[in-house]
């Protein structure tokens, strides 16, 4: 059985993800359980995979360095997988902090982890988002991704940067994800498609932004779950 840390396991993908591996492997589970969203709903989530004797839960927030340290010191896990972001687009123009202190020093808290304490392989959630106001479409990971149009974004990006570093510089396999809207069973209430459907239940008006000259591509949240675990 492979020891795995993933980090956001209260989290939508996190969670999923956690249940179809654990019957495998043995899961460190790592959550901060911030109030971004319903706690309850994060809380219920947990509930469900704490069931499971090869999984651990340990709370704590990625950007604590001596927490994140002491977890690898004391399990050295064998694979990686960080989920754990501050999510949401609006949400980080209000509160960019948040951002920061999460996606990028959470992130290289990861990294300097990954680094000190070897692993087969660091995977990550990037995000769409990075692709910014490209106007090509489909999207492909050779497109150019230097024009960020939110906080949120430039933290993805900076992800990717940071992480290409490290596998240079000290061979730490990496790969990055570029999730599009996750959408299923118990998803993120902020989500678009939640706020559409409570709207339309009421008989209220869907608010439309460009001039509804606008697309979205969604994955569900079973296959998001296959493409990390092949990936790992």
């Amino acid at each position: 059985m492979k020891k795995i840390i993933i980090t956001g396991i209260a989290g939508f993908i996190g969670s999923n993800l956690v249940k179809s591996l654990v019957k495998k492997n043995i899961i460190i589970g790592i959550d901060n359980i911030n109030k971004y969203y319903g706690i309850k709903l994060k809380e219920s989530r947990l509930s469900k995979l704490e069931k499971y004797d090869t999984f651990l839960f340990k709370k704590g927030d990625l950007s604590n360095k001596v927490f994140i340290d002491s977890l690898f010191k004391e399990y050295k896990p064998d694979i990686v997988i960080n989920l754990a972001a501050q999510a949401g687009v609006r949400y980080s123009i209000d509160n960019p902090q948040a951002y920061i202190d999460s996606n990028i020093v959470g992130f290289f808290n990861v990294l300097e982890a990954c680094r000190k304490y070897p692993v087969e392989h660091l995977v990550y959630a990037s995000s769409s988002s990075v692709y910014g106001s490209n106007k090509k479409v489909p999207y492909s990971t050779g497109d150019k991704v230097d024009n960020p149009v939110s906080l949120y974004a430039a933290t993805k990006k900076s992800n990717e940067l940071m992480a290409h570093a490290y596998s240079k510089l000290y061979d730490i396999p990496t790969t990055g994800l570029r999730f599009f809207t996750v959408y299923g069973p118990a998803g993120r209430p902020d989500m678009a498609y939640f706020k559409f459907t409570n709207k339309m239940v009421k008989g209220e008006k869907i608010q439309i932004y460009n001039h509804g000259d606008m697309y979205r591509d969604f994955t569900y949240i079973d296959d998001i779950v296959d493409g990390v675990s092949k990936v790992m």
